[in-house]
């Protein structure tokens, strides 16, 4: 399959895995409606499912697109390994967000309120900051678009969060680390092909 089709197989995926996850920002009333017609647990499904499908075909379609695409701009040698080591660091506090929404009481979960967006907002800047192809700026500029009017419109919605603990904590900033390591190490070369903190070494 060549590139363009690749790109289209992104596209795809974006709007599916994004558009599922924006119906609680631009349709929730038609939301509402739909838990009540279908039931709650048949609607997870369904959106388990879309959801699922759209994640694959982003992690498909950007893993080949990406193989020929050419950076639109270049780093000057100082900034770039400076930029890589910043990089690394704030994907690893999406992570610690990423586990806070799971971990009860929690200080991050406590203080955010949500964590999850934050933490795909973090993920996708940091992203931005080294990855400047267009195929680049399609996923994760794509993600922090929805990320910030996600965040918004999700503070809008009143929420209450447990107080945080030291143990629960303490909890999220393990698995969160250990979680990074294991993608940072293993799975994102396993699925894309790079390692980033050996490229955050150079």
């Amino acid at each position: 399959m060549g590139v363009g089709m690749a790109l289209w197989v992104l596209v795809v995926g974006l709007v599916l895995f994004l558009g599922v996850h924006s119906v609680r920002i631009v349709a929730e009333p038609w939301r509402q409606a739909q838990i009540a017609r279908l039931g709650a647990q048949r609607w997870k499904g369904l959106y388990s499912l879309v959801s699922a499908l759209g994640l694959g075909l982003i992690v498909w379609g950007y893993a080949q697109a990406r193989l020929d695409a050419a950076p639109l701009f270049y780093l000057p040698h100082g900034m770039a390994t400076g930029m890589r080591h910043l990089v690394a660091l704030l994907v690893l506090v999406a992570f610690w967000l990423l586990v806070a929404v799971y971990v009860p009481r929690n200080h991050l979960k406590a203080a955010v309120k949500h964590p999850m967006v934050l933490a795909v907002k973090v993920w996708a800047l940091a992203h931005l900051l080294v990855n400047h192809t267009p195929v680049d700026l399609l996923l994760f500029g794509g993600f922090l678009v929805w990320a910030v009017l996600n965040f918004r419109a999700a503070r809008r919605r009143p929420v209450s969060v447990p107080a945080g603990t030291l143990q629960g904590t303490a909890l999220t900033l393990l698995i969160g680390t250990l979680a990074y390591a294991a993608t940072a190490l293993w799975v994102h070369q396993a699925w894309l092909g790079v390692a980033p903190l050996r490229a955050a070494g150079a």
